[in-house]
């Protein structure tokens, strides 16, 4: 997630300076993976690296980062019984303090990722700062860390990648906004469209667009592709004008229709009718939510649908791996340890 960067952009914005912590590598089991970032000011910390011991030991150096300066720094932390974990890996953490300067330049790089563009960051031992950019990735990227050494000095890749989870939700009432403020916390890149502008809230979460039109039918076609779409108006007459333009797309990842098996089927009926492959109606997910949650209020249905979504990006990223696996992470004994 990336919930750290837009955090830093506010607080260097404030003119307070920052440490990121960001999990540079690691070996064996551990909480978190490589590219895991937490922000860490004089208020406390935005975003996780792990949690417990090893977290409370990476907030204590930051800290002292940031009170005192200095050169990024890289730190070794065995998780077995000396740090009072059982997980029993070893995670490599790279600590930066990030000082209250070309705040524009860091609100830009939050404002890139929160648009699904990627940012990269690189740092070597006895460097000052990092090196930032805003690359051109490739579709499916995603975000992650690589350290290499040569025993004697490390360098640091930390690729930041926008929300490959881009979601539509059409639907601006409860269910709708409890499924919205459900699945932001998860890196979802929504477009939360309705006819309605006054049904939005005052707050939205990062991640989260509001768009107030009269034809969201258009707002299908212009989704991007592997979209997950999510249809649940107020209306009978709209929720089945949106499937139809969603079933003229074959390129989304996920397509899903608030309703019982009843409105299943008689949506289906009629899609058949008007011309639709009745192999397509495998794509339509209808009831939506896992299995076994059985509760109406609207948390209840979000938490169902947010896990059926999870659950769904999971599967996909999984097929992205083994077709295009990420290079091999350094050995163990190549990294060196401070």
């Amino acid at each position: 997630m990336t919930d750290w960067l837009p955090a830093l952009a506010t607080r260097l914005a404030q003119g307070e300076a920052c440490v990121i912590v960001t999990v540079a590598h690691t070996v064996g089991s551990t909480p978190r993976e490589a590219g895991a970032t937490m922000l860490v000011d004089t208020r406390g910390s935005v975003g996780s690296i792990g949690g417990g011991q090893l977290e409370w030991l990476a907030i204590s150096a930051a800290q002292a980062l940031l009170e005192v300066g200095g050169l990024p720094r890289l730190m070794r932390l065995a998780l077995g019984p000396s740090l009072g974990q059982c997980c029993g890996g070893i995670v490599w953490l790279v600590l930066e303090r990030i000082a209250p300067d070309n705040a524009d330049d860091w609100q830009a790089r939050a404002d890139a990722v929160a648009a699904g563009q990627g940012l990269r960051r690189q740092l070597a031992t006895d460097e000052p700062a990092s090196r930032w950019s805003l690359p051109d990735l490739a579709q499916g990227t995603h975000s992650g860390a690589q350290l290499l050494t040569d025993g004697t000095g490390w360098a640091l890749t930390h690729l930041v990648a926008g929300a490959d989870f881009p979601v539509v939700l059409f639907g601006a009432g409860h269910v709708g906004e409890a499924v919205m403020r459900a699945l932001a916390p998860l890196g979802a890149r929504i477009t939360w469209v309705d006819t309605r502008d006054s049904i939005f809230p005052a707050t939205l979460p990062p991640g989260v667009q509001t768009l107030c039109t009269d034809s969201p039918e258009a707002e299908v076609r212009a989704a991007p592709p592997g979209s997950y779409f999510l249809v649940m108006t107020h209306s009978h007459p709209l929720d089945f004008a949106l499937c139809e333009a969603i079933f003229a797309r074959h390129d989304f990842a996920w397509f899903g229709l608030i309703g019982s098996h009843t409105k299943r089927s008689n949506f289906t009926r009629q899609f058949v009718v008007r011309g639709l492959d009745p192999n397509r109606l495998a794509d339509l997910s209808c009831p939506i939510g896992i299995p076994g949650i059985q509760g109406k209020h609207p948390a209840m249905i979000a938490l169902a649908v947010a896990a059926q979504l999870q659950q769904v990006r999971e599967a996909r990223q999984t097929i992205e791996h083994a077709a295009h696996p990420p290079p091999a992470a350094p050995p163990l004994s190549s990294l060196p340890r401070p």
